[in-house]
């Protein structure tokens, strides 16, 4: 291993636990804000710094061409207002641990709809893999107690990240038709401003039934952390990795955040560790490695982008 692959893997590995901090910092923050201010308060803090970030590295190439932000403006709409939303109120019912584990599922959805709406093949292997990743969703959800399945009295939490789950892999596959004409960071900067201009009249609403200084401290902390440290940081870090070991070798670290996320859990919110959920838990996190592993026929050469829903 090279000396500088060594600062790459390490940089990666923080920026897993950043983002598995994301769900802990969810957790504590929907005691005191909405989603939806959640939502905004994290996008526009982090709108503000990466814009600057973008500026900086993109010259005069920053700028969007005119047909391109109706597909950018769904993006941000759908990756980040609905994703964001339903995993913060995914989060008011259901354990930090939990959600982590089926927000793995990511890359195995966003694969089942591009095989339908950009049509890129689906291979058996990765179809063994989709299986193996559903009895592992279904274990979780259920928390392997058929009872729950036969009655479908799931955990309203789990099925709420599901759909959040679902909201960021359509983001995926819109992203993949525009991304030969646009760096991934231009592409996130501008999700990330669509998202806040969206939802500022909501918060707006909002806060002129309760007062923003009714907030604490530990519920502004959540926000400046997911804001700074599994937004920016952990994207740049992320990027930076792309560049240097490629899309397939950094992909692998997103791995480590549900196994991050359960044990953060276990340790700041005393959510229990059962060896159930690490055995379902390690049934998605093998799928998704080896979903990862499976070599994709490019036609045409197009930007790579690797993202963690987080």
């Amino acid at each position: 291993m090279a000396k500088n692959n060594k600062k790459i893997y390490l940089l990666m590995t923080m920026a897993a636990l950043f983002w598995a901090g994301a769900f802990i910092a969810g957790k504590l923050g929907v005691n005191e804000l909405s989603p939806i201010s959640l939502t905004f308060f994290r996008f526009f803090f982090a709108s503000i710094i990466i814009f600057f970030v973008m500026v900086k590295y993109e010259k005069k190439n920053w700028r969007l061409k005119g047909k391109d932000w109706i597909p950018v403006i769904i993006t941000g709409v759908v990756g980040m207002v609905g994703y964001h939303i339903f995993f913060f109120t995914a989060l008011k019912y259901t354990q930090a641990s939990n959600a982590s584990i089926l927000a793995a599922t990511n890359p195995i959805v966003t694969a089942v709809l591009a095989s339908y709406f950009i049509n890129e093949k689906l291979v058996i292997k990765r179809i063994i893999i989709l299986i193996l990743a559903l009895i592992g969703v279904i274990l979780t959800i259920t928390n392997w107690n058929i009872k729950t399945l036969v009655n479908f009295t799931f955990n309203k939490g789990d099925l709420i990240m599901l759909v959040a789950v679902t909201c960021w892999a359509t983001y995926s596959v819109i992203v993949k038709k525009i991304m030969d004409r646009y760096s991934p960071l231009i592409l996130t900067t501008y999700s990330f401003i669509v998202c806040t201009v969206v939802l500022f009249p909501f918060v707006i609403r909002e806060f002129l039934q309760i007062s923003i200084f009714d907030i604490s401290i530990k519920g502004w902390l959540p926000v400046v952390y997911m804001a700074i440290f599994p937004t920016v940081i952990g994207y740049l870090i992320q990027q930076m990795a792309i560049k240097e070991i490629g899309v397939s070798r950094a992909a692998i670290f997103i791995n480590l955040v549900p196994v991050f996320s359960v044990i953060l859990a276990a340790i700041i919110l005393n959510e229990k560790l059962g060896y159930l959920r690490l055995i379902s838990g390690f049934m998605i996190v093998l799928a998704v490695y080896l979903n990862s592993q499976i070599k994709e026929e490019a036609p045409k050469k197009v930007r790579k982008v690797s993202s963690t829903n987080i």
